[in-house]
């Protein structure tokens, strides 16, 4: 990354006259410049770090109405300062630019961003959340900020953060990020505790950590707590568990249960995310390959169905009856783990339940088998049991082989979220997390305006709420359909016509 050595161009007392003849003269550089890929070619929110650190305020621009840091085009050509310094200023900031590449795909939240930042639904509140902090959650804290809320946000999986976004929430209004890529368990919970600290109205989960942590360790928080959201499967499941014992304090919605996050989020996000981390990570065909998947509820349906299309001979393990017939209608190979363990080169598990594959499975498998996890926790792959038993173990870039009794198995993102934990893991597609995301926002909303009113236990998500949003995507992809008139309706809310 190219930036302006440190001393020569602070100037005096912090001030920095470089910028702006820099600006120039990037502007009269050669196209070529402009367009090349190398890393000093560099596009930027100007943030700077090392000078704050250093003691020196951060400079502020105004532009219009709005006082931000500018947005400019900073470029540099390397052999103009061969003697850069380790306290270089960052003339990039690259969770900047990964929140803006997926802002300009996430249409929906962009409409919802627009009637918050008018109505201010969220003036006065605090809002704890626990997700994936990645770029597109960046846009969900970003809508939720311009609402009025004070944001404060750590990670749901240790791995699953990417430190420049984490970087980029930090440098917003009422924003504050906590996560940190690779947090081992005492920091993880750290970090909740300081979402925690802040007293949120309003919680957002993804795997039911903040909610669990409440319950169990800062009970103190309840007080402050209007109720939240939930937005994966297992979270769901744990928060069921805990309304049935009866010990569920507030109103959660269950954002995981709606149809447009199990059409969209559940069935095309985790099935293309998966897939393309997997290719990226291990560079290996798909097509022709016996591809097993374990679980077929919507994740899973989707992951079978995308594997398919690329050659897979697909294998899916099932303990539903129901779910297991309908892989067999459509057309998949179906069996047990046990019979499936000897066959597949490449095992995906989508349960969100543990032991899945364990050690009745592991000395079955192939030679150079692949493990990967799309249901939610750790548990899914019996990862201790391995490094335990095994004979060795090497350790790539999201890959870890296990020998075992003279195998190779080889267990990807440590048997974490393989779409999100993999070095180069991105999530779900960005038009994909605008709806889920969407449903989020939306529900946040209707917490603020009717959580006192809602009895504690687990809530579905308000119909009116997932239509709006597949009514705002439409609207989006500029498509149109059709409405029941009068006569339809009437026919379908009787029970006199017809007979």
């Amino acid at each position: 990354m190219a930036c302006h050595p440190g001393a020569g161009y602070w100037g005096v007392n912090g001030e920095l006259p470089w910028i702006e003849n820099t600006i120039a003269r990037s502007l009269s550089w050669p196209g070529s410049y402009h367009n090349a890929s190398c890393g000093w070619v560099i596009s930027n929110l100007l943030v700077i770090y090392e000078k704050q650190a250093r003691g020196f305020p951060k400079p502020r621009y105004t532009h219009g109405a709005l006082h931000h840091e500018r947005r400019y085009q900073l470029q540099t050509k390397p052999e103009e300062y061969p003697g850069r310094k380790a306290d270089l200023v960052y003339c990039m900031k690259s969770g900047d630019l990964k929140i803006a590449w997926a802002k300009q795909y996430m249409p929906v939240l962009s409409s919802i961003r627009r009637r918050f930042d008018e109505e201010m639904p969220f003036a006065g509140m605090t809002i704890g959340m626990a997700l994936h902090v990645e770029a597109k959650t960046a846009v969900l804290v970003e809508t939720l900020a311009a609402g009025g809320a004070e944001v404060y946000i750590t990670g749901c999986n240790p791995l699953s953060t990417q430190d420049d976004v984490s970087e980029a929430l930090n440098t917003r209004e009422g924003i504050h990020s906590y996560a940190r890529r690779g947090a081992g368990v005492e920091e993880y919970y750290a970090a909740i505790d300081r979402v925690l600290d802040a007293h949120p109205a309003i919680t957002i989960d993804d795997g039911m950590d903040l909610i669990y942590r409440v319950h169990t360790q800062r009970r103190e928080v309840l007080d402050s707590i209007i109720g939240g959201c939930e937005e994966t499967t297992t979270g769901v499941h744990r928060l069921r568990a805990m309304a049935r014992e009866g010990v569920l304090a507030f109103p959660v919605i269950a954002v995981n249960d709606t149809p447009m996050k199990h059409y969209f989020d559940n069935v095309h996000g985790t099935g293309e995310s998966s897939l393309a981390s997997i290719m990226i990570t291990t560079n290996v065909l798909i097509a022709g390959r016996r591809f097993v998947v374990a679980g077929y509820g919507f994740c899973g349906r989707g992951l079978a169905q995308k594997a398919r299309s690329l050659g897979a001979r697909v294998i899916v393990t099932e303990v539903d009856p129901r779910r297991a017939l309908q892989a067999h209608m459509d057309g998949f190979d179906v069996m047990t783990m046990d019979q499936a363990a000897p066959l597949g080169d490449i095992f995906v598990t989508t349960t969100g339940n543990t032991g899945v594959i364990t050690e009745r499975h592991f000395p079955n498998l192939k030679d150079g088998a692949i493990l990967a996890n799309a249901g939610h926790f750790d548990v899914e792959i019996d990862v201790e049991w391995l490094a335990a038993r095994a004979d060795s173990i090497t350790h790539r870039d999201g890959i870890d082989t296990y020998l075992l009794g003279g195998k190779a198995i080889h267990i990807l993102a440590e048997g974490r979220l393989v779409n999100l934990a993999t070095p180069k893991g991105m999530g779900h597609p960005i038009e994909v997390m605008d709806l889920s995301f969407a449903v989020q926002a939306l529900s946040a909303e209707f917490i603020a305006e009717h959580g006192r009113q809602l009895a504690p236990g687990v809530h579905d998500v308000p119909s009116a709420i997932d239509e709006e949003v597949a009514r705002l995507k439409l609207a989006a992809l500029d498509l149109s359909i059709d409405r029941l008139t009068p006569e339809q309706e009437a026919y379908m809310s009787s029970w006199t016509i017809g007979t």
